[in-house]
């Protein structure tokens, strides 16, 4: 019994030796050291998700499954279901802007593409000095990675995907693609090549549908990488459902019984997304990386219906600011979600990801100033309340309305607008510009003969707004870019836009200028003829400056008004905003429309695309009261109680109206010069080997050399060419059998 006492006794002193000789030989880290030893390798944070972003292209609400049965998407379906759909999520009404958004994460006011898209042509891309979500996740250690459509710019390398953060690309930089051929025009006689590999062009994929090539592709670089090594950020941005309206015959026959030709086409081209993402979570799973994966599903804009697309029962159409246009399909799904299978009704917006994603990666915003964008995962994953609380869905300045902006509460036999009897205006040639050192911000070029309004003779003395801005290059922006407020005594404008009584007076007013330029921020004049009355009264204002501006000349219904006439007092909104401008803000449940939004339409899905009818009509509500000479410029709608936009209430909550509009003139202070140059020939694919590449060489860009805003052959003068009736009825049967041929009719 002793000897094994003994046996014991020594056996737990040689353990205790040995572990205090293996703490000693243990090393300590220096202080000074960054990182542990062994580890430089390894990502900074072991919990960091794996992040597929799945961009779709023109889907609209009504074209997903879990909105509309007859559109058969399982996988979407499922994925939904089982994570969290964002059902107050919003994004831009055009591609370029959503896509820049959510690379940047700021409002396009801040990134000088307020204006359009960026078209092929166009030397324009991100702003050089402004970080990107790739680049921002590249630095926290992940490999980052896009497929698919691109469409923010190519003139130069630096503008690429590969120089914004990605460390590989395969897709197509221009904005609409064959999906065989891969070829992309920008007007007639000007088409090229598109789809290129990293900063090549990868030729020799024609015959290759390219829902189907970027998958394989997005698949490829799932196997080729390894999840336990680095995180992976991939953005797989699908070509599809953006026209043309390409699609297997295999995917049609699901829908062979839907009458609508493009709409069948639609669906199944839906149908393609579907399966693209049934491939890339099978890859997620097979390959080890879905249990620490999160799957965002989003579209960029809503949909086109002339083209097949369908946003019911939203009004308006993709490039409107109608819920239409902005509010899109989205869902997030991942293993990591804290509450899932719910519908989050927290209000988002695409800017959001760049801070949502970089925090959720364990990366720091703090080197990302001026984000407009906030971190709304807690919002996502716990079901917390939305830190976002408002949305500027855009400022355009640049935004020409029609010639005659169609009224939706109008009789249809007034739709035209022209009355009996009345001659046509003569036209006037305005081209928009915008120079470094001028007084205002948009410029109008027009004729020596005078303009000649008309106004509503209100009483009150409001002084509108002017601001005099500098244009600067798109690379400097100024932290001081506050337009000053410099006003002038004008009319106080009616705040409905809706037809005035006929006791109230008619002023015609005669704008005459010194100038060889005179400038106008009135973006809604009315192009109406008006009858004329020897019984208005003539205003002639004159200005001895350079340059002058006019803003804020709302039109007045035409009529014989009486000698001493009393208007009624209404609180003048252009003391506040502009109303002319296209602008669209979110605050709260509140949305505000100003200026021209686009064609306000409840589109059913089951009729279109064809041309105009009796359907046309279905949707507008007949009224009595005759048709304003001016059009429409204010729209206030509860979005959470009326989210199709039926019932306009800017003439019941004036306070509302007001209050909004002091928050875009709040953004507007803050917003940089529009970057929209004119298109430059060396882009033409001919002089690239038939291909689509940058074609400004060296480092520096072409900010500098086109500082403002532009239009196309500015400096060209138009012939009149001759009458010919003939001509102008070829060019409709040419006109007609195009669209038939795009609609495969």
């Amino acid at each position: 019994m002793r000897a094994a006492a003994v046996a014991l006794t020594l056996l737990s002193v040689f353990i205790s030796l040995g572990r205090l000789s293996a703490h000693r030989a243990r090393p300590t880290q220096n202080q000074n050291d960054p990182k542990p030893p062994n580890q430089g390798t390894e990502p900074k944070n072991k919990n960091q998700p794996h992040i597929i972003f799945i961009l779709t292209d023109d889907q609209g609400f009504n074209d997903i499954g879990y909105h509309n049965p007859t559109i058969k998407t399982p996988t979407l379906d499922k994925l939904a279901a089982e994570g969290v759909t964002l059902e107050n999520y919003y994004v831009q009404p055009i591609c370029t802007p959503s896509r820049s958004q959510l690379l940047t994460g700021r409002y396009q006011i801040h990134t000088g593409l307020q204006h359009s898209i960026i078209r092929p042509s166009q030397p324009s891309c991100l702003p050089a000095h402004m970080d990107t979500l790739p680049e921002r996740l590249r630095q926290a250690g992940y490999t980052t990675h896009m497929v698919g459509k691109w469409h923010l710019g190519f003139y130069r390398k630096a503008c690429l995907p590969t120089r914004k953060g990605f460390d590989s690309f395969f897709g197509s930089l221009t904005g609409s693609v064959d999906y065989y051929s891969y070829g992309s025009c920008d007007g007639p006689g000007l088409c090229g090549y598109d789809l290129h590999n990293d900063e090549g062009v990868a030729w020799g994929q024609e015959g290759k549908y390219s829902t189907t090539l970027f998958t394989q592709r997005a698949r490829k670089i799932l196997e080729s990488h390894d999840p336990t090594d680095r995180p992976l950020f991939l953005l797989l941005s699908l070509q599809a459902v953006h026209t043309p309206l390409q699609i297997p015959k295999s995917y049609i026959y699901p829908y062979r019984g839907m009458a609508n030709v493009a709409r069948r086409k639609f669906a199944a081209m839906v149908s393609t997304v579907d399966e693209a993402v049934r491939n890339v979570t099978y890859a997620l799973r097979k390959y080890g990386y879905y249990r620490n994966s999160v799957i965002i599903f989003s579209t960029d804009n809503g949909a086109q219906p002339f083209t097949g697309g369908s946003n019911w029962p939203l009004r308006g159409r993709k490039g409107t600011y109608w819920e239409g246009g902005v509010r899109g399909v989205a869902f997030v799904h991942s293993p990591l979600l804290r509450r899932r299978r719910r519908v989050s009704k927290a209000l988002l917006h695409i800017t959001d990801w760049f801070p949502t994603l970089v925090g959720l990666a364990g990366g720091n915003t703090s080197q990302s100033p001026g984000l407009d964008g906030f971190d709304v995962w807690p919002a996502i994953s716990e079901g917390k309340e939305s830190p976002r609380q408002e949305i500027l869905h855009n400022i355009d300045p640049l935004h020409k309305p029609p010639a005659q902006t169609m009224n939706w509460h109008v009789s249809t036999e007034r739709a035209s607008g022209k009355p009996k009897g009345a001659k046509k205006p003569k036209k006037k040639k305005k081209i928009l510009k915008q120079k470094p050192k001028q007084k205002a911000e948009f410029r109008l070029k027009t004729t020596k003969k005078p303009l000649t309004f008309s106004s509503h003779a209100a009483k009150s003395k409001a002084k509108p707004l002017q601001s005099k801005t500098k244009v600067y290059p798109q690379n400097q922006r100024p932290s001081h870019y506050i337009p000053h407020l410099k006003s002038h005594s004008s009319k106080s404008p009616s705040v409905s836009g809706t037809s005035r009584p006929k006791s109230q007076p008619q002023v015609q007013s005669r704008v005459k200028s010194k100038s060889r330029r005179n400038t106008s921020q009135n973006l809604s004049l009315a192009r109406t003829p008006r009858p004329k009355s020897k019984t208005q009264p003539k205003l002639h204002l004159k200005s001895k400056s350079r340059r002058t501006s006019s803003q804020h000349q709302n039109m007045s219904q035409p009529g014989t008004p009486p000698r001493n006439p009393r208007p009624t007092p209404q609180f003048s909104l252009q003391q506040v905003w502009d109303t002319s401008v296209q602008a669209a803000i979110r605050v709260g449940d509140w949305k505000l429309l100003t200026g021209d939004p686009g064609h306000g339409d409840w589109v059913p899905p089951q009729v279109l695309p064809t041309l105009p009818g009796r359907w046309w009509n279905l949707e507008r509500a007949v009224s009595p009261l005759p048709k304003p000479s001016s059009p429409k410029t204010v729209w206030l709608f509860n979005i959470t109680a009326d989210p199709c936009e039926r019932q306009d209430l800017a003439d019941q909550r004036p306070d509302v109206v007001q209050r909004l509009m002091a928050r875009l003139a709040h953004y507007n202070r803050t917003a940089v010069p529009v970057y929209f140059p004119p298109d430059d020939p060396r882009a033409d694919p001919s002089r690239h080997k038939g291909a689509w590449v940058p074609w400004v060489h060296g480092d520096e860009g072409e900010e500098g050399k086109y500082r403002g805003v532009y239009k196309k052959g500015k400096n060209k003068k138009k012939r009149k060419k001759p009458a010919c009736p003939l001509c102008k009825l070829q060019a409709f049967f040419l006109k007609l059998n195009t669209r038939m041929m795009s609609n495969r009719i």
